[in-house]
């Protein structure tokens, strides 16, 4: 059996668990951007995928493997696979479900503190002579307790669920919009109380952004979105850059007319040199926190991530169905 691997070797590498599947398959690793003719010359007879999150699996790639059974998500996100031509082909494709659902809740409560304790210019302040300046603004101004802030989670899924948890032991109050309404038991089980979408918005002093790039999902934090949001409030994304309309929040920042954002990824990635919010300077600069879209890639979300990856190489491997099938 033989697996084509398209991501970091030196991370293949380090999460290869202790798994007996392990020694019956030939890994091949190519970095990602490999065109696709050079990774079917290397490797044509491939039984299995695996692709990190952002590597682009289309119907070419598959139709030059026709050995192919799995297509395996590195990460969570599986948007840059071709379900439907996978399905077609009667290839699964699988992702890691819940592999780093503490970890990006950890980066979007590190976002929300970020953004309302002012890190970004407070930081630049001490390192140029500026602190008591800055501080004795800040005490005027105001600094806002996480714990005084009214939450609200977009989406309800894993991700959520864990920030939902964290943010209870800071004494949020904290709301949430999902295209599916949870049950009245979960709904308290979780301390959450469910609002409308536009009245969410309007109405929670911090946004965080928890569902899947879909075509309806895709911008749907625009102009008319962050317009409803209040004048302070604070955008934190962890899911992905595509929900958010780039251009529309570098505007809403630079007119003063949200308060800040948090941001572990944008669009597109690798982000150029000339991305609007790359570009933003002055005191829209020093509200915008940007983290490298790290929430996720801690050692233990890859250890969980491969641990899957691997069961459910074999499952397929003795026909079995494999676990967190997206297609």
């Amino acid at each position: 059996m033989k697996l084509l691997v398209i991501g970091d070797k030196a991370r293949f590498d380090k999460f290869l668990p202790a798994m007996g599947i392990v020694e019956q398959v030939d890994a091949v690793v190519v970095g990602r951007g490999t065109p696709e003719g050079e990774i079917a010359a290397r490797i044509d007879d491939a039984d299995f995928i695996v692709a990190d999150a952002i590597s682009p699996v289309g119907p070419a790639l598959m139709d030059a493997l026709p050995s192919l059974k799995l297509v395996h998500s590195e990460g969570v996100a599986y948007n840059a696979i071709d379900v439907a031509a996978a399905r077609e082909r009667g290839i699964t494709v699988c992702n890691s479900a819940g592999m780093n659902a503490a970890a990006v809740a950890e980066q979007s409560i590190l976002l929300m503190l970020a953004c309302l304790r002012h890190v970004i210019e407070g930081d630049a302040a001490v390192r140029s002579g500026r602190q008591i300046q800055v501080k004795e603004r800040l005490m005027v101004e105001g600094i806002r307790d996480l714990g005084d802030c009214t939450v609200g989670l977009v989406g309800l899924g894993a991700i959520a669920v864990e920030t939902a948890k964290r943010l209870r032991a800071f004494g949020c109050d904290v709301a949430y919009w999902n295209r599916t309404r949870r049950p009245a038991e979960r709904e308290a089980e979780l301390g959450v109380r469910y609002l409308p979408l536009d009245e969410l918005a309007s109405t929670c002093d911090v946004v965080s952004i928890h569902v899947p790039v879909t075509p309806e999902t895709e911008n749907m934090v625009d102009g008319a979105f962050l317009a409803r949001m209040k004048s302070d409030a604070v955008l934190v994304n962890t899911a992905r850059g595509e929900i958010v309309d780039q251009v529309a929040l570098a505007k809403a920042l630079e007119a003063g007319a949200i308060g800040a954002a948090g941001l572990d990824t944008l669009s597109p990635e690798p982000v150029p040199a000339d991305h609007p919010l790359a570009l933003l300077g002055g005191e829209a600069a020093n509200r915008l926190v940007l983290s490298p879209h790290i929430g996720g890639v801690t050692e233990g979300s890859f250890r969980r991530a491969w641990a899957t990856i691997w069961s459910n190489i074999e499952r397929v491997a003795n026909g079995e169905q494999p676990v967190n099938v997206v297609s």
